[in-house]
């Protein structure tokens, strides 16, 4: 195996793993429980675990070697999934056009698109918002319809900002423009990213991912939440309040990924929102964050504006807890208020 391939993938690796050790170690358990979803640490150690051999494998000499043949896997193969131990040579004519179809997306996917516009659909009023922290953002959001012509929601939130950051987010944006339109549901297509970024050398950190899909006839959201924020919903009819928590991990944290795919039905005057983090850990002076109360109290009190209104008031809000001051994460808001 090349040199040049090895030092490329351990570079990428150490990055990683010094990534998801320093996650686990910094951040609160709580915020960890929302990423992980119904899963706990061991999962992170499972992925660790898988990098430390490769890393191993690297040292040794063994990296990229076909365990059939003792000829080396493709270079090509190695950069999608470092973990690849079998050469094209032996895959069967299935598994050579999954991989052909993953490869073509996997370079589709480097090369991204420009943001969508906010679609109209049909019973909502939907608004949206989005601030980097710094010049290139982390956060994104779009509208893609899905195969049967049902709405699709996206909010994302890769774990840091900056220029890396936005680089993975412009990915996630081509990512959801290819695989959505040809998919039926949330879940197939998180699958798949999470396929195509788990070992992807060029991916060394994690992504959190809300993605509903709207039937505008029967006003139903699916949707699946792969460690995100948890999306809000106020039922003004009722005054219920309904959090759409997590339910599975987020994309590129674990070996295992297990996701599941949750329903929740849209009535006239429901408010529906979607945030990264951004929002709700906005600190003032003393280093008090904003939180989900503040957010939701806001929500509660404003019921009766448009969602465009909702989203001012929400960031004049936030304004003022920090004291005007600059936010250290990027911030983003979908609104949508069912008419």
């Amino acid at each position: 195996m090349s040199t040049k391939l090895c030092d490329e993938v351990q570079t990428h690796l150490e990055e990683t793993r010094i990534n998801l050790t320093h996650w686990v170690e910094a951040t609160p358990e709580e915020k960890q429980r929302t990423c992980l979803g119904s899963a706990d640490g061991v999962c992170v150690e499972e992925h660790l675990h898988v990098i430390d051999e490769t890393l191993a494998k690297i040292k040794d000499g063994k990296f990229g070697v076909c365990k059939i043949c003792q000829h080396e896997v493709e270079t090509q193969l190695l950069q999608m999934d470092y973990t690849s131990a079998v050469c094209l040579g032996h895959f069967s004519e299935e598994e050579l056009r999954q991989l052909e179809s993953e490869l073509e997306l996997s370079q589709i996917i480097q090369r991204g698109l420009l943001p969508s516009e906010i679609p109209f659909v049909d019973g909502l009023n939907i608004a949206a918002f989005s601030r980097p922290a710094q010049i290139v953002g982390g956060d994104y959001f779009d509208f893609v319809d899905f195969k049967d012509g049902s709405n699709g929601f996206v909010m994302a939130d890769v774990s840091g900002h900056g220029v890396s950051a936005g680089m993975l987010m412009s990915s996630l944006q081509t990512a959801f423009q290819t695989l959505v339109p040809e998919a039926d549901s949330p879940l197939s297509v998180l699958e798949r990213i999470n396929r195509l970024y788990i070992h992807n050398i060029r991916v060394t950190t994690f992504v959190t991912i809300f993605l509903g899909q709207y039937n505008p006839r029967t006003r139903t959201m699916s949707y699946a939440n792969a460690g995100h924020s948890s999306a809000y919903l106020y039922r003004m009819a009722t005054d219920e309040e309904i959090w759409l928590r997590p339910t599975g991990p987020a994309i590129g944290l674990m070996e295992r990924f297990l996701l599941r795919r949750e329903d929740v039905q849209l009535e006239p005057g429901d408010i529906l929102l979607l945030y990264t983090d951004g929002i709700t850990e906005a600190a003032d002076r003393q280093g008090v964050l904003w939180g989900e109360d503040r957010l939701a109290e806001i929500i509660r009190q404003n019921a009766k504006a448009t969602a465009e209104q909702l989203i001012q008031i929400i960031m004049k809000a936030v304004k003022e807890h920090t004291n005007g001051s600059p936010l250290a994460d990027d911030v983003t808001l979908i609104i949508s208020k069912s008419v």
